[in-house]
């Protein structure tokens, strides 16, 4: 039988991307007002992705052909990019979600489209469960389906599993029958499916990147969508989930540096040989502000003309246009990964002693920083897009560059 999930509130449709810009800076308006108290007690956004997911926003990607907003992909990153500089657990929920809804676009049936769109639109959040521990790299798979009569079972462990804990649908990574992956869009009621709250990084604390488990789990073939052909051959797969990481970096960096201006102005005390009274005046202050400055500048653009390309080989995916997507995207999240870093960072060089006081919570940017920008190793994007100009050798197609 197949499957079917309802939201817990249904959702109205976003048409125009000026309604969803201005959407988005409302709701991070409202979430940045208690962002810090959230990441002091680790208290899970429950309510604020409710009211993220029933406003509409996680159907923005659903292609017009289905009745969605079909935003492009430099849209999609501004917008995640806002989320992420109004509370960068929620700014890092969603792209899981987004993420399925592309594996989906490209390896799924005109009926699981339909079906799992129609769903996406009415306001049901998709989690995911795709990573594992204990495995010799993080690309091989223990999870796996298996046949007990005429059932069809899913058994396995993950971990990482960000956004699960909100959600109505867990996408999960397994091995199929034949030993191929499959993305599985399981029910979050399924039973057999458990979700434990045992995240315990030190940054992105509330982003709920847990443990799933599954055990003997029954699955409808309808929801099982191939997973390995989309890296098989040329896809935006890989480059689409790059370019939210990046979006996210780049808003938890933004963040850094609003905290940082507004602490400066507030708190600062110039260095006694800056000879002027007030830290806005200390030239070397103001020095390293404009440096931060541009870094961040730049990281908007690279942003952009990452989207850009990956909108590009969505619509022509050839070797070619996926190849260069990639590239634009790993030097995007390269970027950004060091910008979010360095304004997490500068922030206390500026702000001194005081700004390093718990009540403040401003070690919650540098944290976040340095928690997300390790999905993927920064110095083998520089690598790949060395490569690239350097010899003209395409990165490789696994969704990590």
């Amino acid at each position: 039988m197949t499957t079917q999930v309802r939201p817990q509130t249904p959702a109205p449709r976003l048409e125009t991307t000026h309604q969803i810009l201005a959407l988005i800076q409302r709701l991070a308006e409202a979430f940045s007002l208690e962002s810090a108290l959230r990441d002091r007690e680790r208290r899970l956004p429950d309510t604020e992705l409710h009211t993220l997911f029933s406003s509409g926003l996680g159907g923005i990607t659903v292609p017009a052909q289905f009745g969605g907003a079909d935003v492009s992909c430099a849209t999609l990153a501004q917008v995640v990019s806002r989320l992420a500089q109004a509370d960068g657990s929620i700014g890092q929920v969603p792209q899981n979600h987004f993420y399925a809804l592309e594996v989906l676009r490209i390896n799924g049936t005109q009926a699981q489209q339909q079906r799992l769109y129609q769903e996406v639109l009415d306001g049901v959040h998709l989690g995911n469960a795709l990573a594992e521990f204990g495995t010799p790299n993080a690309h091989t798979r223990r999870t796996h389906l298996h046949r007990s009569g005429d059932k069809l079972l899913l058994s396995g462990r993950k971990f990482y599993a960000t956004g699960a804990i909100y959600a109505q649908r867990i996408p999960v990574l397994a091995l199929g029958e034949d030993g191929n992956e499959v993305l599985i869009f399981l029910p979050r009621e399924t039973e057999g499916l458990t979700i434990i709250d045992d995240w315990s990084g030190f940054g992105q604390r509330t982003t709920g990147s847990g443990t799933v488990l599954l055990n003997n789990c029954e699955v409808d073939i309808d929801d099982v969508v191939p997973f390995h052909t989309a890296f098989e051959q040329p896809t935006t797969v890989g480059p689409f989930a790059q370019l939210l990481h990046a979006a996210i970096d780049q808003g938890i960096a933004r963040a850094a540096y609003e905290d940082m201006l507004a602490f400066v102005r507030e708190h600062g005390r110039p260095w006694i040989d800056s000879g002027v009274s007030a830290a806005t005046d200390d030239p070397l202050t103001l020095e390293r502000i404009g440096r931060i400055s541009a870094r961040l500048s730049a990281g908007d653009a690279l942003l952009e003309i990452a989207g850009l390309s990956v909108d590009t080989a969505q619509h022509n995916p050839t070797a070619d246009s996926v190849a260069q997507a990639s590239i634009d995207v790993a030097q995007a999240r390269a970027y950004t990964t060091e910008v979010a870093l360095a304004a997490g960072n500068l922030l206390f060089e500026l702000g001194g002693s005081r700004s390093t006081l718990r009540e403040y919570n401003l070690d919650r940017h540098w944290r976040n920083a340095r928690t997300h920008t390790l999905h993927d190793p920064v110095r083998w994007k520089y690598h790949a897009v060395g490569n690239f100009y350097l010899n003209g050798q395409r990165p490789p197609r696994r969704g990590t560059i």
